[in-house]
Order: structure tokens, then sequence, then C-alpha cells
């Protein structure tokens, strides 16, 4: 844990494992998929790696990728996974 970027992509995953336990847990059928759990912590780990390369030295292109991942991995659990919406009753 030494870079912003690990910090910021261990932060959604955390939050990705509490959507999980919570959807897990409830009464209703699972409305997602592990798939796409998968997905989105790869994304984190992708973000992760180019982010640190980024520290290292690998200049401002690797910052660039790694913010676009970052940006189009919450982008995708806003869209797939839906995490804000309300529970039907």
């Amino acid at each position: 844990m030494e870079t912003v970027y690990d910090w910021v992509t261990v932060a959604i995953f955390a939050g990705l494992v509490v959507l999980f336990l919570q959807r897990s847990t409830g009464d209703e059928p699972p409305r997602d998929s592990m798939l796409h759990y998968l997905m989105a912590s790869a994304g984190c780990a992708v973000a992760n790696y180019f982010g640190n390369k980024a520290v290292a030295g690998g200049g401002i292109v690797y910052h660039l990728i790694a913010v676009a991942v970052i940006l189009g991995t919450l982008a995708f659990v806003h869209v797939v996974l839906r995490p804000l919406d309300k529970p039907r009753r």
C-alpha cells in the first residue's frame, strides 16, 4: 500500500466485496453473476498494475491508462452491478 492507485483500487475492491456479501445473503435470488464481480476485480488489478508502473517512472501514458481503467471499472460497476438500486419489496 504505497501508491494512490493501491488505495483507490483496494477501496473499490472492498466495495465489491461488501456488495457481493450483501446480495448473497438477501432473500431474493441473485440478479448478477460471479463473472461480473470477477471482471470488476480484474479491472482493479489492471488499473493498479498500470498505476504502479506510472509511479515507478513509466510516464504520463501509464497514469492516463490507469485512470481510464479505474473510471471504466466504476462505470461497469454502476451499469452492470447497479449498487444503488433499491431492493424490491
